[in-house]
């Protein structure tokens, strides 16, 4: 009871830390400033300004090179446009102001596309006063932070006034003109890719709609894919009437192809010439443009100038072409300005919504640059022939509301409940049956909702409405499929289980092939839940910490100390326990939330349903064969699989069918998780549902900058829900996480003390029990210093590599199991075959893509099973009598097994 006493001391001590944020702060936003200017180039007095510069970042400095103005004269007063070739530097540390480079480009030029890349600058394409340039260069400091100009694979064909973006190292260019004279908008659409930049730039299919040039467009996740999105513009040409363009379009470079965001007129506004950046984990920002009225006034009234000047001159000819060239020079000098509004386009509920107007221009043909320190819009034109010298800044407000007191309370206790369960059920451990097993004593429901519980996490709980909200309803497929395994996994496995009287799963496979087959899979399943543990701490802290701000160590720490406390203390008992209670928490906090958001929609729940269905969110998935892709086949085949190996061999599973009292009573308890599962599932993925409506109907409520995609649901917790609710919900997250933690702690600590420490017989003075806790809080200690080191190192990718590869090898080990259940002629020899040549084939398959990563615990097994069974049938070994140890002989046998040590 000490220790729970510190635990609560821990809590309340961090305490503070929740509530360290300003109540009053605002939604995440963007707040637009001058930043600064460009300065004169030497030799002269003033700065007009650019339009068409390239722009972008290297080594942490804003780069501005080339671009064009009217130095002399406006265009229609006479004056001639004039391309530059100087560069301009500004550090964004703040220790330096501009540096200018007179002249450092290779030639003038301007109105390209410039793209940021860890080594430079690109710069593509462009024009100068003699012609279009179909050039390539990339721009970057030498050692002697001097200028350099590496030559690149050239344009297929001469291009400006294009668009253009880089998406998982690879280059798109849209659109543009190819000609000075004559000109006329494209449809070109090319690529270059950088990890075979030698092959050059290759053609695509373009979009299907019209020609254009001054478009604007950005690289974002469209919540399957990062796809290039293609908006406005303007398509002109000789023989080709000026026409505003007002559409949108979307590539998916996965599938190859195109779609429409919408039809023009729904799509409703116009963007020319403007600029755009991907922020958050779906937004789109789109800044300035031009919505084309006033050019195409001026257009209108050439058009009758021209139409005037081709009748014969007359003195009235000659006084109304007069008064039409003077209504377009009061136009062009009496213009407002291009747009001073900001939008944001959303990629999940295809929404587009002004965000802002700023008091400022905010020019065109210009540059938006991401950086650390916020977002700079590189100077520009801000009237037709008038440029801006003006960098302009965004930065990014965040969000920050405090925890609060009565959500702290409902946390306090929450936590202390969890304590206190495991403080009760430290009285009845009195040895390792008591700690591992429960005594055999366990409620058959109590067992079913710790198994539900154990099967969903902290991960699931943000994933599944994240998965559903950002696509439809085809992974509901995998969680429903224990309908479909869980009679054979309570005909073939449980009856095994409980025959051998067995305290892992791994004993069993020692019996029927070697210590060899038994160790490896024990160790793999320690490693692995280390690794579980570690991720189950910390992809829901950096959800918790990116949404509210709390500290991502104290959610760690929180998470697994207190789960580590009621573990040690009650063992499996208190484990199972706890995850009824988590599993109370965690649907009800579910089924509230779903209500709560389903308040904020017009129409309620049946606007959800009709809306969801009119945008394809209940869809289960594309009826196809091809398994490279998330399909319906490959979800089926992964559901199968999965759930077999999880719910057949997964110590974390088998340690609850052996808690109970009979074997009928594990049966009962699996078929209590499996019937939870379907209303669990369809709850879960209804909220995702719920989310996409609201958040359609309600777009500014969004976070602009929020870059995790499992956010969603805690960002909707944490921003629309009351005091009290939030601490309800927050807790249900704990409680998801937690019911994996100890689950993950007990069984890891059981693999060890029975399959390694027991088997080898290493100490017979320590006390089974004070073992089994020792174990625990080792085992758990490392589980969250994993949880740490991912925070600190932030070796998210690490962990996604680790996952991978020891999820290969567990998939084996499903095999492995049923090699041994389901076949006479498999031997150890052919089983340790078969497991290592599972390995192999399994790391190719996962380097060639061969199939989709949904699929690695199917070809694991079966691998797995082909390979030990043929290896089997050609080495001959030793016959073992295996006459209990598969399906054919189980009725006709007793059991063994190696005990637990009596104490």
């Amino acid at each position: 009871m000490k220790v729970a006493f510190l635990s609560l001391a821990f809590f309340f001590i961090c305490q503070p830390l929740f509530g360290s944020q300003s109540e009053n702060e605002k939604a995440k936003s963007i707040t637009w400033s001058v930043h600064s200017s460009l300065p004169p180039v030497p030799g002269n007095n003033s700065q007009p300004g650019l339009a068409g510069a390239y722009a972008g970042v290297i080594h942490n400095s804003l780069v501005i090179a080339g671009g064009a103005n009217f130095p002399d004269a406006l265009p229609w007063e006479g004056g001639t446009k004039h391309y530059w070739a100087d560069v301009y530097v500004l550090p964004l540390d703040g220790v330096k102001d501009w540096s200018v480079m007179p002249n450092a480009l290779p030639k003038k030029m301007g109105y390209g596309e410039s793209i940021t890349l860890p080594e430079g600058i690109l710069l593509i394409g462009g024009e100068n006063t003699e012609r279009v340039l179909s050039d390539v260069y990339l721009m970057h400091f030498d050692e002697e932070e001097k200028l350099v100009f590496e030559k690149w694979p050239t344009l297929p064909v001469p291009l400006t006034n294009m668009t253009g973006t880089v998406i998982d190292q690879k280059i798109y260019i849209a659109g543009g003109q190819e000609s000075l004279e004559d000109a006329a908008a494209t449809n070109h659409f090319f690529v270059l890719d950088l990890q075979k930049k030698s092959d050059g730039w290759k053609a695509l299919a373009p979009w299907p709609g019209p020609p254009r040039a001054f478009a604007v467009s950005a690289g974002q996740s469209d919540g399957f894919d990062n796809s290039f999105y293609l908006f406005s513009g303007r398509n002109f040409g000789p023989d080709t009437p000026t026409q505003i363009l007002t559409d949108g379009y979307v590539y998916n470079p996965r599938l190859n192809s195109w779609k429409p965001l919408s039809t023009p007129d729904d799509f409703g506004f116009s963007i020319m010439a403007g600029t755009a950046v991907a922020s958050g984990e779906n937004h789109i920002l789109l800044v300035g443009g031009d919505d084309g009225s006033l050019f195409m006034e001026r257009i209108n009234l050439q058009k009758e100038i021209d139409s005037l000047s081709q009748t014969s001159i007359s003195p009235q000819t000659r006084d109304s072409i007069e008064v039409l060239r003077t209504k377009i020079n009061d136009k062009l000098n009496n213009h407002p300005g291009f747009s001073r509004s900001i939008f944001l386009y959303h990629t999940i509920t295809n929404t587009i919504t002004k965000s802002d107007d700023v008091s400022f221009h905010l020019p065109v043909t210009s540059n938006l640059i991401p950086t650390e320190n916020g977002l700079f819009l590189t100077s520009g034109e801000i009237k037709p022939g008038i440029r801006t010298p003006d960098v302009i800044r965004g930065e990014f407000l965040e969000f920050r509301k405090g925890f609060g007191w009565v959500n702290s309370i409902v946390l306090i206790l929450y936590f202390g409940v969890l304590i206190w369960i495991g403080w009760i059920f430290s009285k009845r451990q009195k040895n390792t049956n008591d700690f591992f097993r429960g005594g055999k004593r366990v409620p058959w429901w109590l067992v079913g909702l710790s198994i539900f519980g154990t099967a969903l996490s902290a991960i699931t709980f943000m994933a599944i409405p994240a998965k559903a909200y950002a696509t439809d309803w085809s992974y509901t497929i995998i969680n429903i499929g224990i309908i479909v395994v869980a009679p054979i996994v309570i005909l073939v496995c449980i009856p095994f289980y409980r025959k051998l009287d067995i305290t892992t799963a791994y004993e069993y496979l020692e019996q029927r092939f070697n210590v060899a087959a038994r160790l490896f899979a024990s160790i793999c399943f320690i490693l692995f839940q280390i690794g579980r543990m570690g991720v189950v701490l910390f992809l829901p802290a950096i959800a918790l910490n990116v949404v509210s701000g709390i500290d991502i160590y104290l959610c760690i720490g929180m998470m697994g100390i207190f789960s580590l406390v009621y573990t040690m203390l009650g063992g499996i008992e208190a484990v199972i326990w706890t995850d009824a209670l988590q599993v109370i928490v965690l649907l009800g906090g579910a089924v509230l939330a779903l209500i709560l958001i389903s308040q904020g929609v017009d129409g309620g729940i049946t606007e959800i349903i009709s809306k969801g269905m009119a945008d394809g969110k209940f869809s289960l998935g594309e009826a196809s064969t091809d398994l490279q892709n998330p399909t319906l086949l490959t979800l089926v085949i992964s559901a199968l699989f999965v759930n077999l190996t999880t719910y057949g061999t997964d110590q974390t599973m088998v340690q609850r069918y052996v808690s109970t009292e009979t074997e009928k009573m594990a049966a009962k308890s699996l078929w209590t998780n499996a019937l939870l599962t379907i209303p669990g599932t369809l709850i879960f993925f209804f909220v995702g549902t719920a989310l996409y409506v609201f958040y359609k109907e309600n777009p500014l409520l969004l976070s602009t900058t929020i870059t995790g995609g499992d956010s969603i649901f805690p960002w909707f917790i944490y921003t629309q829900m009351p005091p009290g609710i939030v601490g309800l919900l927050i807790a249900g997250i704990f409680a998801a996480a937690m019911s994996t933690l100890s689950s993950s702690m007990n069984s890891a600590a059981t693999a060890y003390v029975v399959d390694i420490h027991f088997r080898f017989d290493w100490s017979d003075k320590l006390d089974g029990l004070k073992l089994a806790r020792i174990a625990t809080f080792v085992l758990g200690i490392a589980g969250i210093v994993v949880g740490l080191m991912m925070a600190t190192w932030d070796i998210k990718s690490l962990w996604d590599e680790f996952q991978r590869i020891l999820g290969l090898i567990l998939g084996g080990i499903g095999g492995l199991f049923f090699l041994g259940l389901l076949t006479k002629r498999a031997n150890g020899v052919g089983a340790i075959i078969g497991l290592a040549g599972s390995i192999f084939v399994q790391i190719w398959i996962s380097q060639s893509g061969a199939v989709h990563l949904l699929l690695f615990a199917a070809t694991g097994f079966v691998s797995c099973f082909i390979i030990g069974y043929l290896a089997s049938l050609v080495i001959s070994t030793n016959e073992k009598d295996i006459s209990r140890l598969t399906i054919y002989g189980q009725r006709k046998t007793n059991r063994n097994s190696f005990p637990i040590p009596k104490e």
